[in-house]
């Protein structure tokens, strides 16, 4: 049985695109793991606070030197780094804002990228923690940026999952999203097809007969 954590951060409801993209997986997802569990965090509707100089104070203090007003500032950094801790699969689904992340991602990375909770400084540098773990990142752009410079999106988060440890990662990019209907359609149907091939090779692995897919 594999545990999930779905997260969704555009602050677009019905209308977000990345939404129903997630939706669709989980939807497809629990009708081959029907036993499979999901943890929801929507950062979108409801974001997440930036760090400030208590969390800082508190992340790099020594454990035996975090006061009670310290230890509280971490609260939400510890739930979500327990979050992540108890998956073995991560859903996000993440628009392109400005060529890269929108700021309630990058608050979430700011809580959960932690010395000794997500990752170590040793002799040999940095090493991450999150071992094992899978990430699926569904992201939604308006135009066409996969193999350009203007890019700062998926290099970036493959960069900051690594640094915690997760190095299998799959992306399945829903461009053109504003290129109109006829290409807005096409581009919705291959990422749709990416995702029926993601969970078909995650039942491969498992040995899952394709007649259930």
């Amino acid at each position: 049985m594999t545990h999930i954590l779905h997260l969704d951060s555009s602050p677009r409801s019905d209308r977000s695109i990345s939404r129903t993209l997630t939706r669709e997986f989980l939807s497809a997802w629990k009708q081959i793991y029907p036993s499979d569990t999901v943890t929801y965090r929507d950062i979108g509707r409801y974001p997440l606070p930036t760090i400030d100089e208590s969390w800082i104070a508190a992340s790099f203090s020594p454990p035996d030197q975090i006061t009670p007003e310290l230890a509280t500032a971490l609260n939400i950094s510890d739930e979500l780094i327990d979050e992540l801790l108890a998956a073995e699969l991560y859903v996000f689904g993440i628009p392109m804002y400005n060529y890269s992340i929108p700021a309630n991602f990058k608050a979430y990375i700011d809580q959960i990228v932690r010395v000794r909770r997500t990752f170590v400084v040793s002799q040999n540098g940095y090493e991450g923690l999150l071992k094992d773990k899978k990430i699926l990142v569904i992201t939604t752009r308006g135009g066409s940026y996969s193999a350009g410079s203007l890019d700062f999106q998926e290099p970036y988060l493959r960069a900051v999952f690594e640094l915690i440890g997760i190095t299998d990662m799959t992306f399945i990019h829903a461009e053109n999203l504003s290129e109109g209907a006829e290409v807005r359609q096409q581009s919705l149907a291959a990422a749709r097809e990416a995702i029926q091939q993601f969970i078909a090779k995650f039942a491969s692995s498992l040995n899952i007969s394709s007649s259930v897919l």
